[in-house]
């Protein structure tokens, strides 16, 4: 069959995404959970500044739990945790939650307004909580204490907080459980409430270098006895852990002793076995307190979330048996079990963030938030797809139909070492690219950089691809998702390594004849921020424009400026300072940062605490307009990672007005509408 496509130059296809489509097309649906039988879930509100409001489907539509307003949010470690908890199976006792504004944890019952809880800090903010358990009369959670809203010096506890609002106004009835270490996570409490465990770890390592599992009996009193290592340290990460339900004693955990984060059984002696020795990882790196990928489940079974460079949920037999949900999602995020059924955010190449229900029961998965930016509820009883495979009540909109169909690739770099990637090929259904031109391709850094992007249908992503503009996702060495082996790849070497797997992902590209070696761009933010600018120093013949979003590029100043629980991570990316000062020198984006002469555009939230505006002033302060044209975009109320939605819009205009003009294209009309 011919294809009756329209030829357009690429770059220039007409594109029924817009800036302010991208923006809000992907709903941002995070820390799923049960309040009875309803499944709930925080959705970010990009036309609310970005509030998180807490959502449940009923049969009349999506609605918010809470009264109109409150943000469910919590700031611990500045990456945030969970931030909210059922108190029980019966949705007539309500929750617990951190509002977002003060911090401060609440109560709230059907038919009344939320409730302090805890006391106020002496600044909004001063006191943060985090990944919370129900012990008796009491919540027992993670505090933080931070010393200003630069959150530069903290303290953590495990505390335990009155249910009877009685610590409100009185402090002094917050009572401190233990400090084993500079970092935890929320307390898991043993069915019966006889014991609790907990994870650890100290400076300079991150909870993906090193970390410990500890646990302590809890006395009559309520107080906890001596505390004792129960699994990990050095060069070990335990990054989960969860109390059997049977009553056993077994302490289920997610470690990598053997490279591979799988889940181990603790018994009460400390003896550990690994319940399905695979390589593969049944676990991600900790950068959000709470976060949970293996589920106990009240039969004796797990449910687990486990792949390579990918993740499917599946069901771990006491036998070592593993058996998948027949389901076309490759990741599931935030996941929470009520004991029988299992509730996450799921997505695929062909699916965008969507809330769903499994059973293991029936190997049904069943869509409870449908991936669109209306939040539009089904049926209880419909499924997540029909017989044929597709998604009658999803009802994908209209522009999930320009998206891309992207596949995973690997190349090899000069070294021989791999490098993963995910290419998003330009796709339009109406038109084409002459046969004499090969597509411009942008080069996306992720952020972390101990991290990793997904193989999904991005909106984002289809913002430029509908236009005739590829995408090449690049996983870098130091990226999670292959093993210990794969992200040690990047220790000391930030800065070198990401930059070399990226310029290896595109003229892998170009030897394959996929893109034009004249109209390579980069892109990131953060870390991948870092990369791309370290990127154009590096490789000045190779990319012909950037997009840089909220970066660190002076390792130096950024030890001094950023966050607490990052304060020291680049002792594992770069080097112990001072001792390794001249690799500080050495790998900074900044160090040839004068001799940049490739276009860019650089986008700074004025209320970044990670990577603080002054780290993008630096660059600026060493680049010469008049000989590298570039633009600055602030944005102030915008933290590192822009929540609202016109910041989002005005961001990936300025992108393609940037790419249009440096790789040599015309986009179609009101694709760069000013802001």
């Amino acid at each position: 069959m011919s294809d009756t496509r329209s030829v357009l130059p690429y770059g220039s296809w007409p594109s029924p995404i817009e800036a302010d489509d991208a923006a809000r097309g992907d709903a941002l649906l995070e820390w799923v959970g049960f309040l009875g039988d309803d499944v709930c879930w925080t959705e970010v509100l990009p036309e609310e500044d970005g509030r998180s409001g807490l959502m449940r489907r009923t049969a009349e539509g999506v609605e918010e739990v809470l009264p109109s307003g409150w943000d469910v949010r919590t700031r611990v470690i500045e990456y945030g945790g969970r931030p909210w908890l059922a108190l029980s199976g019966r949705a007539a006792d309500g929750l617990v939650f951190t509002h977002g504004p003060d911090q401060r944890l609440h109560r709230w019952r059907p038919g009344s307004d939320p409730v302090p809880l805890s006391p106020p800090g002496a600044w909004p903010g001063e006191l943060r909580y985090a990944d919370f358990a129900v012990h008796g009369d009491e919540i027992w959670c993670l505090r933080e204490t931070v010393a200003d809203d630069t959150a530069r010096t903290a303290r953590r506890h495990l505390v335990a907080i009155p249910l009877d609002g009685g610590a409100a106004e009185d402090p002094s009835r917050v009572r401190e459980l233990a400090a084993t270490h500079h970092f935890m996570t929320g307390p898991r409490i043993e069915p019966g409430g006889d014991r609790v465990a907990w994870l650890g770890w100290d400076h300079p390592d991150m909870p993906w270098d090193t970390t410990r599992l500890m646990v302590a009996a809890v006395l009559p009193d309520g107080t906890l006895g001596a505390p004792a290592v129960r699994m990990g340290g050095e060069g070990e990460a335990v990054t989960q852990a969860d109390w059997a339900t049977d009553g056993s004693g077994t302490l289920y955990a997610v470690s990598d002793p053997d490279g591979w984060w799988n889940v181990h059984a603790v018994d009460r002696d400390g003896g550990t076995r690994s319940l399905c020795p695979r390589p593969e990882e049944f676990g991600e790196a900790l950068w959000r307190i709470g976060l949970r990928w293996c589920l106990p489940l009240l039969d004796g079974t797990l449910a687990v979330i486990h792949g390579v460079g990918e993740r499917r949920l599946g069901i771990l037999g006491a036998d070592g048996a593993l058996t998948d949900f027949d389901d076309p999602a490759t990741e599931w995020h935030f996941a929470a079990t009520d004991g029988r059924r299992i509730a996450a955010v799921a997505s695929s190449p062909g699916r965008r963030r969507t809330v769903v229900l499994a059973d293991p029961a029936d190997g049904s998965v069943r869509t409870v938030r449908a991936p669109s930016s209306e939040g539009r509820s089904l049926p209880s009883d419909a499924p997540a797809r029909d017989a044929d495979g597709a998604a009658p009540y999803a009802r994908t909109p209209a522009p999930d139909a320009y998206a891309t169909t992207p596949y995973r690739r690997t190349y090899r770099g000069d070294d021989g070492e791999p490098v993963h990637v995910h290419v998003y090929p330009p796709h339009h259904p109406e038109f084409t690219g002459p046969d004499d031109e090969l597509p411009p391709y942008l080069v996306l850094a992720h952020g972390g950089p101990t991290s990793r992007s997904h193989l999904v249908l991005n909106q984002e992503i289809s913002y430029f691809t509908s236009r005739g503009i590829g995408v090449v996702d690049v996983q870098y060495g130091g990226s999670t998702g292959y093993g210990r082996a794969y992200r040690e790849r990047l220790r000391h070497r930030w800065g070198l390594t990401d930059v070399q797997d990226c310029a290896t992902a595109a003229r892998g590209l170009i030897a394959e004849g996929l893109a034009d070696p004249d109209r390579i761009a980069i892109r990131g933010g953060s870390a991948g921020g870092w990369t791309a600018v370290a990127s154009i120093a590096a490789e000045p013949g190779l990319y012909r424009a950037a997009a840089v979003y909220y970066p660190v590029l002076d390792p130096v100043s950024w030890r001094e400026e950023t966050h607490d629980f990052e304060s020291r991570y680049l002792d594992g990316l770069i080097g112990p300072w001072p001792d390794t000062a001249d690799r500080y020198a050495h790998q900074s984006p900044l160090r040839e940062a004068d001799r940049i002469r490739t276009p860019f555009v650089l986008l700074q939230g004025l209320d970044d605490t990670v990577c603080p505006p002054a780290q993008a002033e630096r660059l600026l302060q060493r680049i010469d307009p008049d000989t590298v044209p570039y633009r600055c975009l602030t944005f102030e109320g915008e933290g590192h990672g822009f929540r609202r939605s016109a910041t989002v819009a005005a961001s990936l205009r300025a992108e393609l007005r940037l790419y249009a003009d440096a790789l040599g294209f015309t986009p179609a009309a009101s694709s760069c509408s000013p802001s």
